[in-house]
């Protein structure tokens, strides 16, 4: 469906569209009601409102370079993962250089123990929401207890006149084992595709943004599960190697966070978006500039070790082209 009364703003004919897992954006207050102990100025990280602001700085840094090469400007929308609350995404959005475009943002608290979230942000000249849920990812342990993790993050809207659907997922973790937590990755896969089933009632060959940190790479059981369904499109796999990723852990790239488009993107019509790029955002800046690790995203802790970077994981990107 499109909707004519954006195209007028659309000056730029390619648009970005990214996803940052920001590791643990958590302010430095404790929140009496998630396991925040450790993000606080007498917890175990010595988290402190200096150490907040600093990284505040450089997430909003990274996010307003994101594809700008190409197109001049910030991403129109930003998928994120791990932040404590809608505060602090009020904070990140009123953090130079942030603070200078007209970004608002998507939220909602997730029962998620620690109390990390996914938001979305996107850019009011370009996007407008028409609707959003939390979407419940019921799973259970092996002890029959619910594993209280993430909501999978919807928002319908309409980008430059052309209505879309996002998902904005962080998949539960391997903490317990890849193999062994496999189950819970996949039920988040069959939960989106239930949704869109569900959408499909009523809405015809809809426009899907799945984006997020799936604790799963391209090829896995999850993903393969997720993209069975053939309207989905993963330009992210043919980024796929041992030498580059969008997370490094024991000396091993993987690329878990990864943004899947619908295949109504590969096409062409005027006012409608196509395809037109997918890439980790893995600037010399972002990166640690010397020694072992060198090459890897510059973390903002290393165990309980401050290192004051950025997050522990790149960002990653598609462009689209607006057909005018």
């Amino acid at each position: 469906m499109k909707f004519s009364f954006f195209k007028k703003k659309s000056i730029n004919t390619l648009h970005t569209v990214a996803f940052y897992n920001l590791e643990n954006l958590f302010d430095a207050k404790n929140d009496l009601n998630t396991l925040d102990d450790d993000f606080t100025p007498h917890g175990s990280k010595k988290w402190t409102p200096k150490r907040y602001q600093n990284k505040l700085s450089r997430l909003a840094k990274t996010i307003s370079q994101i594809g700008r090469e190409a197109t001049g400007f910030p991403p129109v929308l930003v998928g994120v993962a791990e932040v404590e609350n809608g505060k602090v995404v009020q904070d990140l959005l009123s953090t130079d250089p942030l603070n200078g475009y007209n970004y608002d943002y998507v939220h909602y608290d997730s029962p998620d123990e620690r109390g990390i979230d996914n938001a979305l942000l996107y850019n009011r000249d370009n996007f407008e929401v028409i609707r959003s849920e939390a979407i419940p990812l019921i799973i259970h342990n092996d002890n029959g207890q619910r594993d209280t993790t993430r909501d999978i993050l919807y928002i319908n809207g309409v980008l430059n006149g052309e209505e879309v659907h996002i998902f904005v997922n962080h998949w539960p973790s391997r903490r317990s084992g890849e193999v062994e937590t496999d189950y819970k990755r996949i039920a988040a896969a069959k939960t989106i595709i239930g949704f869109m089933e569900d959408l499909e009632q009523s809405i015809e060959n809809p426009n899907y943004i799945v984006m997020g940190d799936f604790n799963d790479g391209p090829s896995s059981a999850s993903l393969q599960t997720l993209m069975s369904r053939d309207s989905l499109h993963n330009p992210m796999e043919r980024l796929k190697s041992p030498d580059r990723g969008s997370a490094n852990y024991k000396r091993s790239w993987s690329l878990f966070d990864q943004i899947i488009v619908s295949h109504n993107f590969f096409n062409y019509e005027r006012g409608t978006h196509s395809f037109a790029e997918a890439n980790i955002f893995d600037e010399a800046f972002l990166t640690e500039y010397k020694g072992k690790y060198k090459g890897n995203p510059h973390r903002t802790y290393v165990g309980r070790r401050y290192m004051g970077g950025f997050s522990d994981h790149f960002p990653v990107y598609v462009q689209f082209k607006f057909n005018i």
